[in-house]
């Protein structure tokens, strides 16, 4: 699947150095600056009706953006109003309908000054260029301040910073423009993160010959409190994997139709080489994890570690090298790993070169992380998606992917993906146990496609 990563196309998430080279590389020119002010009208004709427009301009590339965008609303009939953000005061902003911010872009090295803050909190309703002023385009964090935009406007490729939160809020409705810069400059780039989306990896099909243990085997280690393994279980079995065992030490009834439970003991079920595929961690128990997770280590086992699993290492990430795939919340990564900081992709990508593990972070804007470098942010999970047990369901459609061949970084995005469009499905109310079933018809419909 390396290669595809190659041929993406608008999926590629830039840090605002990366942009800044884009620029160099390509020649920031005249014709450049007036495509973009084209743009920015012509996407705030797409929203607004006419009204008083003040544009305010900082000493930048976008404050010639803002200009050129001026120019063009004139034209258009629209009343406008260009003025730097130092000369403007508080009343001329406020008395404007719309504010276009074209202060300060995604690469601001510094925290707004407490002035331009004060004149941006004055603005009725802004549309920003690049990003607000004062939002950093690489992390999504805020620096000092940043005002609510209703939109966005910005060029050629997303940043990280349009997708990571706070910054996906604050930058209301994203339109991204292509303004002629060629996408041949990437080459020179190397771009290292990207959205996640079925464009970056590819599910497993069945072969027409296939049978149950050619389409993988998945084990789900259990404690005395199965619900959370049960769960990882039932969206493995509709996830396509063709075996899925509970190994547990206490036989419960009733288990599912279908669901094989077993309490053979765990040296025995190492023994079988049809069982490569391991969840540890859901409701198995922290005591239990450290032992039972280094013994799947030791027997080269793929392993998705999660929850207790995680706990487990607390202090100590280096307990989990040897695994495949971990998907800490944001508690269990900060147990492990300390905290996530303003900056999530780097503390992300720092956890799984450290663990030697593809790193999925959970999180309304989740990251996933391979050791050498790559990373993804999924940004199509709704916000009922966050209920509990959802993330038991999460390792056994991760667990099912790897089980049909998917590599890990694959598996990672893709299971991420699969969820949120399985719970953007369900709507509002939707309980774990909705969510095997959703993934099942998800599922269904992308190979149909």
């Amino acid at each position: 699947m390396r290669w595809l990563w190659q041929v993406i196309f608008m999926h590629e998430l830039l840090t605002p150095r990366e942009m800044a080279e884009v620029d160099r590389l390509a020649g920031n020119t005249p014709v450049l600056i007036e495509a973009a002010g084209r743009a920015v009208a012509r996407a705030v004709r797409g929203k607004y009706r006419p009204c008083r427009v003040l544009v305010l301009t900082g000493p930048g590339n976008n404050g010639a953006d803002g200009i050129a965008a001026a120019r063009y609303l004139a034209n258009a009939g629209w009343p406008m109003t260009c003025a730097k953000v130092a000369d403007a005061g508080a009343a001329e902003i406020a008395g404007a309908d719309l504010v276009i911010d074209a202060v300060f872009g995604a690469g601001l090295s510094r925290d707004l000054s407490p002035e331009i803050a004060a004149k941006l909190r004055a603005a009725q309703r802004i549309v920003a260029i690049d990003v607000p002023s004062g939002l950093d385009g690489g992390t999504g964090g805020v620096r000092g301040y940043a005002p609510q935009a209703e939109l966005t406007v910005t060029f050629f490729r997303l940043k990280p910073g349009h997708l990571l939160y706070p910054g996906r809020a604050l930058c209301g409705e994203v339109h991204l423009a292509d303004i002629g810069l060629p996408a041949s400059v990437l080459g020179a780039i190397v771009p290292k993160t990207w959205a996640n989306g079925p464009w970056a990896w590819q599910l497993p099909r069945r072969g027409l010959q296939g049978h149950k243990y050619s389409s993988g085997d998945v084990t789900v280690l259990s404690g005395t409190l199965p619900g959370a393994a049960r769960l990882a279980c039932a969206a493995a079995r509709r996830c396509g994997a063709g075996m899925v065992t509970l190994a547990t030490e206490r036989i419960f009834t009733p288990p599912e139709a279908g669901l094989i439970v077993r309490d053979t003991p765990l040296e025995e079920l190492l023994r079988d080489a049809r069982r490569k595929v391991w969840v540890c961690g859901p409701g198995l128990g922290v005591a239990a994890s450290v032992e039972k997770q280094q013994a799947l280590i030791k027997a080269k086992k793929t392993i998705l570690a999660d929850a207790d699993a995680l706990t487990a290492c607390g202090g100590a990430p280096e307990l989990l090298r040897g695994a495949a795939v971990i998907t800490p919340h944001e508690g269990e990564f900060t147990r492990v790993f300390g905290p996530v900081g303003v900056d999530k992709l780097a503390a992300v990508r720092a956890a799984a070169e450290l663990s030697q593990a593809v790193t999925l972070l959970k999180g309304a804007d989740t990251v996933i992380a391979a050791p050498d470098g790559r990373a993804v942010i999924n940004n199509n999970a709704p916000p009922w998606l966050a209920t509990g047990g959802t993330g038991d369901v999460l390792a056994g459609t991760i667990a099912a992917l790897l089980a049909q061949g998917m590599a890990p970084f694959e598996a990672a995005c893709a299971g991420a993906w699969l969820n949120g469009e399985a719970a953007s499905r369900l709507g509002q109310g939707l309980i774990a146990e909705d969510m095997p079933a959703a993934l099942g018809a998800v599922i269904a419909k992308f190979h149909a496609a």
